[in-house]
């Protein structure tokens, strides 16, 4: 009896990444208000509103990578580029949600633009999780074992 599994992958990879880095992002601040003296600062990250999607979408690519090697032989349906593309296009569409809050809300208050990389680092390394998990969907269609 010989084990089968489906090789990892360039897109499965690159999904692997997208996933931990849309978790790390969401855990890390997303914006800030405040800090100037007298003021407190306030911040938030991805755990709040609609970035919550954004979260879980990252939780479950990880688990999506996981799961050929928790289920053994047998082939899994939901084991498909088009669910990774899925998790992105939801992931996209929460995260363009909650931008459109923060910025309705006017959470981007910056005197230097430098600041707006050094206040939202969760912001920016979420916004990439999401670019690779995209490519990661797209170069999956592109290979032949995930048709």
């Amino acid at each position: 009896m010989s084990m089968q599994r489906r090789p990892l992958g360039r897109g499965r990879t690159l999904a692997a990444l997208a996933g931990l880095a849309i978790v790390v992002g969401c855990i890390l601040p997303w914006w800030q208000l405040g800090g100037t003296p007298g003021i407190t600062p306030t911040s938030g990250n991805g755990l709040e509103g609609a970035g919550i999607v954004v979260f879980l979408c990252g939780i479950v690519t990880l688990a999506l990578v996981a799961l050929p090697y928790a289920a053994g032989d047998r082939p899994l349906g939901v084991d498909r580029w088009l669910s990774f593309a899925f998790l992105a296009v939801a992931g996209w569409l929460a995260f363009g949600l909650r931008l459109v809050v923060l910025i309705s809300i006017s959470a981007f208050h910056y005197t230097e633009p430098a600041q707006i990389f050094t206040s939202s680092p969760g912001l920016w390394l979420t916004w990439i999780g999401l670019i690779m998990l995209a490519r990661a969907a797209y170069t999956m269609s592109r290979e032949s074992f995930y048709r």
